[in-house]
């Protein structure tokens, strides 16, 4: 029953959207197996009858009330502050909003949209390359996902049954080195380009006030990352907090979010939340065939006859992955991949808090990777390029990420220290 991996990735390929997909082999396979029907109906609300993923929706509405209300702008505001002045400051500034943006949504599409919305046309107007602009925006964005608050770390704690406080924990200092490798990647291409930030840094008076403006904005994180490791709220209820939080600070502090804007963001939570769980619930079904067929572990011995070593396994993983999140988004690439590889990565004494690292990294380079790279369509039409005109100036950027990937496969240490420190190891 291997093959049906293989029916998986062929219905991708005929671009077969990607929920169906599953679904759809899922279903052939239990068909072909004779394996009663009402395992649909079972596996699919099983899927996603959990606690832990409430938090899915939660996240994604705070994102939406935090762009409505007022938050990114402030953000971009403290960012342009802090390096605007540098080489190629605008760009870098695009570099540290989309981090600290990161650090409230959990989404990559939200950063590249929120962020994107200000600064692409604000890049291009002060002569930036409009492809460049884009290009960097979308790398950027990428950071989303992997510093917390993130909707796929929470997916994989589920799926993984890992502390999705120890994967927040983990993916700060990997999100970080994404970020840094950007700005040195922007530093160097605006002292090779002769572009130059702003005319005098900020002074110490322009920084505390810009601090204050964006101060409630910036404390979120803390909130959030404090509340449920002191024990005072769980990773799940710090969804709550973060909504909570979103809406008086917008509505009633910054007063940008309006009651007319709720619907609005109401609707876009909704599609958004449902779109995940109906990956999540067919993916489920197709991660019990697969198990009933003791696929995984046909395809351990498949992998453990080319190699035992650890660092081969991650390696042939890694490219897997990059490959695969060309066409595949990266909810789904968690979904499919998560129970194929876990248990062959943890029989070789990988960590599965490192390994959520890996797979949060590595998938969220796909979403700037063509031709599924949905972030670039985001900044792209923001923009008004061509998706193939972005290719060129986003090929330095991909590699960037690429070699941050490398350190966090390799060095532990990256994903693991905080972890560790908090556990008192």
């Amino acid at each position: 029953m291997i093959w049906l991996i293989g029916l998986l990735f062929a219905l991708f390929l005929l671009r077969i959207p990607i929920a169906y997909g599953i679904g759809i082999t899922s279903l052939v396979g239990l068909l072909i197996s004779g394996t009663d029907l009402i395992v649909v109906a079972q596996k699919t609300f099983s899927g996603v009858d959990s606690f832990s993923l409430i938090a899915i929706p939660l996240f994604v509405l705070a994102g939406e009330l935090m762009t409505v209300g007022g938050i990114s702008k402030r953000l971009v505001s403290f960012a342009s502050l802090l390096v605007g002045h540098l080489p190629a400051g605008l760009a870098m500034v695009a570099v540290l909003a989309c981090t600290f943006f990161s650090a409230i949504s959990g989404s990559a599409i939200a950063d590249a949209a929120a962020i994107g919305g200000i600064l692409i046309p604000a890049m291009v107007a002060q002569g930036y390359d409009r492809r460049f602009s884009a290009s960097l925006v979308a790398s950027a964005s990428t950071i989303g996902p992997v510093i917390p608050p993130s909707i796929p770390l929470i997916l994989y704690g589920v799926m993984a049954s890992v502390s999705i406080g120890d994967l927040f924990l983990a993916g700060i200092i990997p999100g970080l080195l994404m970020a840094l490798a950007l700005m040195f990647y922007v530093y160097f291409y605006g002292k090779k380009n002769n572009i130059r930030g702003r005319e005098k840094m900020a002074s110490a008076k322009e920084l505390l006030v810009g601090l204050k403006d964006a101060f409630l904005a910036l404390l979120l994180p803390v909130i959030i990352i404090g509340g449920f490791r002191t024990g005072i709220f769980t990773a799940t209820e710090s969804g709550v907090i973060a909504v909570v939080y979103a809406f008086v600070i917008g509505a009633f502090v910054y007063r940008e979010l309006k009651w007319k804007d709720i619907k609005n963001v109401l609707l876009e939570t909704v599609i958004s939340s449902a779109t995940i769980l109906f990956v999540i619930g067919n993916a489920t079904l197709f991660t019990w065939l697969l198990a009933f067929h003791d696929i995984p572990a046909q395809l351990g011995s498949m992998v453990s006859s080319l190699s035992n070593e650890p660092w081969v396994l991650l390696l042939l993983i890694n490219i897997v992955l990059l490959i695969a999140g060309t066409f595949i988004d990266t909810i789904s690439a968690l979904t499919i991949f998560t129970p194929l590889f876990l248990p062959l990565v943890t029989a070789v004494g990988v960590d599965p808090v490192h390994f959520g690292i890996i797979l949060a990294v590595n998938l969220t380079i796909g979403m700037i990777t063509p031709p599924l790279g949905v972030c670039l369509f985001v900044t792209s039409s923001i923009a008004k390029v061509n998706l193939a005109q972005m290719i060129r100036p986003l090929a330095p950027m991909i590699g960037v990420l690429l070699i941050v990937l490398g350190l966090v496969t390799y060095w532990d240490d990256v994903s693991l220290l905080l972890p560790n420190l908090v556990a008192g190891k």
